[in-house]
């Protein structure tokens, strides 16, 4: 395995100082470092490196972050696919801007409270342990809650981003292949990230959602591009004429059932009640109302009751006929 030293630096990049200048001072100036994919598994002690900018240690066998506390210039960290397993020493690098820990084995989102400049955070793909997923220390969010404008979590079986609503100048986030399913948890989120205006989740379970589209682009004002696609005006238009027609016929139908006539429920329990039939008269030319309980009083079997008085027995028989 190999160190990250001054002397590997000082070879690699062919220093070669000026009359009357040292390495050491050659190593002040350098502002770039790239030493990936070199089996590098430790990093040495790099405080002459000063003016160090932007270091690219990606594609090693890194398990521990260390030394790098000297590096307060520091913007660019490339960090990804070693072996690292928790996120640490790096709360002194005041400048960073952009940093990357994609393919390492990170439960947790920690350790980076004090960052205020940190603009892009690139955590996709850890290798979890079958069944985990990838988690998010409180304390972190609220710390980047200001900064932060760019998050990669993509594929790290990760099912709920209720706790990003803290970073609230996120512009994009990028959760491609993990286990979302609830477009409702994506409504709690929207509301929070007012200037969320690129959101990548393809893969998730919720793309395969009923009108998945529709319903996250009428969640949220600010997105301009939902899963690689951009979201024009007249498509967002289009959707926002179409809810407030559908809520208006509720709000109508609510409306009209609150509003019934109550005679109209008071005949409807009478007719219930007494079985109203209308019958035609043609002398009269009007409909006359009969209750089939009175003609049931009347007629038993089809002849008329013997309860029933004559003369009624009579009209009535004439006016069934």
């Amino acid at each position: 395995m190999v160190r990250l030293t001054l002397d590997l630096i000082a070879k690699s990049n062919n220093l070669k100082p000026r009359k009357e200048e040292t390495i050491a001072q050659c190593l002040k100036k350098i502002t770039h470092v790239n030493f990936s994919d070199r089996n590098i598994d430790a990093i040495d002690d790099l405080s002459l490196c000063k003016s160090l900018s932007v270091l690219y240690l990606y594609d090693n066998r890194i398990s521990h972050v260390t030394n790098l506390n000297f590096s307060t210039n520091l913007t660019h960290l490339y960090l990804q696919n070693n072996c690292i397993s928790c996120i640490e020493n790096l709360r002194s690098l005041k400048k960073l801007e952009k940093l990357y820990l994609g393919g390492n084995y990170i439960a947790v989102i920690e350790g980076l409270e004090g960052l205020e400049e940190l603009r892009e955070l690139h955590v996709e793909s850890q290798r979890l342990p079958l069944g985990e997923k990838l988690l998010f220390d409180p304390r972190t969010l609220r710390s980047l809650a200001k900064s932060l404008s760019v998050l990669n979590v993509s594929n790290n079986n990760i099912d709920d981003i209720k706790d990003l609503e803290a970073l609230e100048n996120l512009n994009h986030l990028i959760a491609v292949d993990n286990q979302l399913v609830h477009v409702k948890d994506l409504e709690l989120l929207l509301k929070k990230l007012l200037k969320l205006w690129k959101l990548d989740l393809n893969g998730n379970p919720v793309c395969l959602k009923p009108k998945y589209r529709d319903k996250v682009i009428l969640m949220s004002k600010s997105l301009e591009f939902l899963d690689g696609k951009e979201i024009k005006d007249m498509e967002r238009q289009f959707l926002m004429n179409w809810k407030a027609s559908k809520d208006a016929k509720k709000t109508s139908k609510k409306k009209s059932s609150n509003s019934e006539d109550p005679s109209s429920s008071y005949l409807s329990n009478f007719e219930t009640i007494h079985h109203i039939v209308p019958v035609y008269y043609p002398q009269v030319g009007n409909p006359k109302v009969v209750f089939f309980s009175d003609v049931q009083r009347y007629f038993v079997n089809g002849n008329p009751s013997s309860e029933c008085p004559q003369e009624d027995k009579t009209k009535i028989t004439e006016d069934m006929g």
